[in-house]
Parts: structure tokens; C-alpha cells; sequence
């Protein structure tokens, strides 16, 4: 069963994702809350497996909460998503760089926002497929003041790998990848988590950024 705290400051969308995510036969809403203080504060207290945060909340908002929960600095991480009305580069920038295991936009649809808490629930991660690729892109286009230095690989991918991480860059599913590259969806997953170890990435999105960013995807 995932359990999942909802974090949101408009009760008629706590109570909408509670009933989409409720109906869900592996699913259950343990919390929901209002402001960003409490969404830090039932997370830390209810350790849900996923935690849905809306952006624009009181006290602190839901970046700042995401941060505190799923960023580096948190001692326990718990994996957030955020689901906000706001499709801006920087709030998906900033979300992501805040350790948030997806970003959906809350016009995304019932069966994203299911399968975006399934993802987090298995350590992947979802970003709505309207936003994925113009996101990476700015990755691309607005990081170059980055360390490249701590963009190189700890080990240099294979032929393979290399494709993968292309196709993932360009917003494939591991499914759509499977089917392009002729490979199983086992192997997929394993040349991912290979990819992982190698440039120190947390998740799928992390490796799609760092193909952007180190301009993989013009090799």
C-alpha cells in the first residue's frame, strides 16, 4: 500500500486528489495539508511514501517544504511531487534541483497523477510530458556557469547507455525507449540504473538533465 500526504492550501483539491488517489486499490491518502508547515510537519510525523506539493501555499511554500523533505540536506528524505497550476522553467527547475521525484501540472489528468505517485513510490520520476523536453532544454541553455567538471561521468557510459539516456533525454518512457532501441524492458532499467551509479543521478529526470546539460544529445 503507498501512503500518500497531500499538500495543498485549496481544500477542493485536497479533497479531489484524495478521492482520485483513495479509489486506487493500492493507494490511501494518510494527511493532507494546508500550508507548508504542515505538509513539513505531517511529513516528517506520518513518513508517507509520497507526498504531494502544491507550490503556492502559506508560511512556506511548497519549493522551500520540498527542499526541507527531499533535499540533500534532509537526514530522511521522503519523495515528493509537486502538482502545481504554475508551468514556469524555474519553479520546475528549482523543484527538481530540491530533490522532487516529479512535476505535474493539475491539469495533467487522474491517471497521471496516479501513475506520477506510483513512479515516486518506486524511487523513479514523472514530469508531465507537455513540459518535459522545454525543461531539459533550459537545463541546456541556462546552466553553463555549472562546474563541468562535476558533470563527468565516474566511469564512461557505454554504446548503449549512451543511447538510453538520449532516448530518455528526449522524454521516452522505458516502455517507448524498449520498442525504439529493440531491447527488453529489464535491460532498460538496468542500462538506467547502471547510468545512475556512473553520474551520481537520483532519478530518471536527473539523467535526462545531465544529457542536456553536458551536451550529450548532440553527440
Amino acid at each position: 500500500m503507498i501512503r500518500v500526504l497531500i499538500a495543498d492550501d485549496q481544500e477542493m483539491v485536497r479533497a479531489g486528489f484524495r478521492m482520485i488517489l483513495d479509489s486506487e486499490d493500492d493507494i490511501r491518502v494518510v494527511g493532507d495539508a494546508g500550508n507548508g508547515h504542515d505538509a513539513v510537519r505531517l511529513a516528517r510525523e506520518l513518513r508517507p511514501d509520497v507526498c504531494l506539493m502544491d507550490i503556492r501555499m502559506p508560511g512556506i511554500d511548497g519549493l522551500e517544504a520540498t527542499g526541507l523533505l527531499a533535499g540533500e540536506e534532509a537526514t530522511d528524505p521522503i519523495r515528493v511531487v509537486v502538482v502545481t497550476t504554475f508551468d514556469l522553467d524555474e519553479y520546475v527547475a528549482t523543484a527538481l534541483n530540491n530533490g522532487a521525484s516529479g512535476f505535474l501540472l493539475k491539469d495533467a489528468g487522474p491517471a497521471l497523477l496516479v501513475e506520477a505517485v506510483h513512479a515516486a513510490a518506486r524511487g523513479d520520476a514523472l514530469v508531465s510530458p507537455q513540459i518535459t523536453v522545454r525543461l531539459l532544454r533550459h537545463f541546456h541553455e541556462s546552466d553553463s556557469s555549472r562546474d563541468r567538471a562535476a558533470d563527468r561521468p565516474r566511469e564512461e557510459l557505454t554504446g548503449r547507455e549512451h543511447d538510453v539516456v538520449r532516448a530518455v533525454a528526449r522524454g521516452l518512457t522505458n516502455t517507448e525507449v524498449s520498442a525504439e532501441l529493440y531491447m527488453s524492458l529489464s535491460t532498460v532499467k538496468s542500462h538506467l540504473a547502471s547510468v545512475q551509479g556512473k553520474i551520481g543521478a537520483r532519478n530518471r529526470v536527473e539523467i535526462a538533465a545531465w544529457a542536456w546539460r553536458t551536451g550529450r544529445m548532440s553527440d
